[in-house]
């Protein structure tokens, strides 16, 4: 099966359904039996990169060998903005502060989060990441 995002006017993704996967890979026929704009999405693609269903022994996600699969670089979400120019399936932004990777259609925070055992939740007024201590 696929996915297939419907779009609104402003290409803001107001689902994500399943579909008929088509013989070339292209848009199910949905938008011309219901005049609704549709767009396949890939539901292992995150990041640009593919994914397969296993796991490696510290609980990542392994990279397909196919990258071929990895279209639209991110799974489509509700709210997700669909940029015809990258092609992409873009998150909402989390913070203003935040910036676009154009390599990954992703947002990161102008720091990088500390790389540590704790938790940590950005904080837009300090522009830091705040230690979560409870």
């Amino acid at each position: 099966m696929a996915h297939f995002a419907k779009l609104n006017e402003d290409n803001i993704v107001v689902f994500v359904t399943k579909g008929r996967q088509e013989d070339d890979g292209k848009e199910a026929e949905l938008t011309a039996r219901t005049g609704d704009v549709y767009k396949q999405t890939s539901y292992n693609t995150y990041g640009g990169v593919h994914y397969t269903q296993e796991f490696d022994e510290n609980g990542n996600p392994i990279p397909s060998q196919n990258q071929s699969k990895a279209f639209r670089f991110n799974y489509a979400g509700e709210g997700f903005f669909y940029d015809e120019d990258r092609d992409a399936f873009i998150p909402p932004k989390p913070f203003d502060s935040w910036l676009l990777d154009e390599s990954t259609c992703l947002w990161n925070p102008p720091i990088p989060i500390p790389v540590d055992d704790n938790t940590y939740l950005w904080n837009e007024e300090t522009q830091e990441w705040d230690l979560v201590t409870e």
